[in-house]
């Protein structure tokens, strides 16, 4: 009598053993990640943590930015929501490795039977089931959900880091678009103040009127610069209101103070091992997510494999009746084990094989996107350290320049109070210092907007071991 079930259980074990062999693809692949970086890398400052960067800026107004559009943030949100859905996804799946149990009660009054007399039937029972998971099939499921939480986690982060990043791209926008509003306003008075003294000395006879039109020609090109100036600095404060949620006018009141002075960005290390572009780009959350997408499109192809297998599902049941009719009361313990049931699929129609080929196309597009986010990881990095180095080597040159149209248009100031020296000539030192002093702040900003870059580029601190251990995102 016992030989069938013996014969069952050494069948399960067989297809387990043999069965859950070489189902999944690999789950790791080869990034192809060049050996060192091309760009030259920024040693100089000091090393801290990615994480509280923005914390090492010495600019508390940025920090409160960020948090306060990290808080709004629609993007940020919806990351979060996907890793509530991803956990509750994963622990359904891990329900699956588990037996079930459901308890049952019934009531019931009446007359069953011909001349038997009115009657009340209760039934109070447990009733369990188990897949014995012989292929690995819900173990792959398990593996897969769990594996799409480290993901969307990471995203989660890589939300929060370009938040972070546009805000402080903006935030330094503003504060460079009220320097140059301020270096524009400057050459607007000195423009006016030129041409109230061109009119006064065409009137006197002492210029032509040629010249009066001249001087009123560029402060009137100046006072079209300095509005100009004065909208872009507006759709930045605008920006910012978009992103923080914060009214403009309490914004704007709390920015005044650091505006005047715009920050600077302070450096870091790459990686702690800057010359290691496969170190560096294990701190980018998308690398990383889309790593955890080649573990789910693995483990989707094992369960896929596996479902052509046969299953194994055991049920058992307790229970017990009472039966109470004219004062009398029967009571009828009752329990079973089984069956034991083992199925085998035999014909499908090729569904089973459809959803297998289907399974390693996902997984070989899984793959495919891992490793153009690692190409691309790799250009926003270098592109970040090119920009950097670019700012760094014209930082020289912008002050040589900026100093030297500053005292070539003093000069040509007191040349021209002096008679010596042509409005047109003026006209052009003007143009030339601005120009040079603009582009000396511009220059600044290109040297925070680059840091913001290779901080974005670097992952803003992202901690893949901390993803794999499950930590909580919030």
């Amino acid at each position: 009598m016992n030989t069938f079930p013996t014969r069952l259980s050494t069948l399960a074990l067989t297809l387990g053993l043999t069965g859950c062999a070489n189902l999944m693809p690999p789950t790791q692949v080869d990034a192809q990640v060049a050996p060192q970086w091309q760009a030259p890398l920024p040693h100089q400052g000091t090393v801290t943590q990615l994480a509280q960067w923005w914390q090492q800026q010495g600019d508390p107004w940025l920090v409160e930015l960020i948090d306060a559009a990290q808080a709004v943030s629609p993007s940020v949100a919806q990351a979060l929501a996907r890793v509530d859905a991803a956990r509750a996804t994963r622990a359904a799946a891990n329900a699956s490795l588990l037996p079930s149990l459901d308890g049952a009660y019934t009531a019931s009054r009446g007359v069953t039977q011909p001349n038997v007399p009115l009657a009340t039937t209760q039934t109070l029972g447990l009733q369990a089931a188990w897949e014995l998971d012989l292929v690995g099939a819900n173990r792959a499921v398990s593996r897969a959900a769990d594996a799409q939480v480290q993901g969307v986690q990471a995203q989660w982060h890589d939300a929060r880091v370009s938040v972070a990043a546009e805000v402080a791209s903006t935030y330094y926008s503003l504060g460079t678009c009220t320097h140059l509003l301020t270096l524009t306003r400057q050459s607007l008075g000195s423009r006016q103040e030129t041409a109230r003294l061109a009119e006064l000395s065409a009137q006197a006879g002492f210029t032509t009127a040629s010249t009066a039109a001249l001087a009123r020609a560029s402060a009137a090109d100046a006072s079209s610069q300095a509005t100009q100036q004065a909208a872009t600095c507006e759709l930045n404060v605008k920006a910012l209101v978009a992103l923080t949620g914060w009214p403009e006018q309490d914004l704007k009141k709390k920015l005044a103070p650091a505006l005047a002075e715009p920050g600077q960005a302070a450096p870091f290390l790459i990686a702690g091992v800057p010359s290691v572009p496969a170190q560096a780009l294990t701190q980018r959350p998308d690398v990383f997510a889309a790593e955890r997408g080649v573990v789910v499109a693995s483990a989707q192809v094992g369960s896929a494999k596996a479902q052509r297998y046969p299953r194994l599902s055991l049920n058992g049941s307790i229970g017990t009746l009472r039966s109470s009719s004219q004062g009398s009361t029967t009571s009828l313990d009752t329990w079973s084990f089984g069956p034991l049931a083992l199925t085998l699929p035999l014909f499908d129609g090729g569904k089973r094989a459809a959803d297998v080929v289907a399974a390693q196309a996902n997984y070989t597009q899984a793959v495919s996107t891992y490793r153009g986010k690692v190409r691309q990881a790799v250009r926003e990095v270098e592109d970040a350290l090119v920009k950097l180095q670019s700012a760094n080597d014209r930082n020289a040159d912008a002050e040589v320049a900026a100093s030297g149209f500053t005292q070539s248009l003093q000069a040509t100031q007191t040349r021209y109070n002096q008679g010596l020296a042509s409005l047109v000539e003026l006209e052009d030192a003007r143009r030339s210092a601005l120009a040079a002093q603009s582009a000396q702040v511009t220059l600044a900003l290109d040297h925070r907007l680059a840091w913001v870059a290779l901080y974005r580029a670097l992952g803003g601190g992202f901690e893949a071991n901390a993803a794999l251990a499950g930590s909580p995102s919030s």
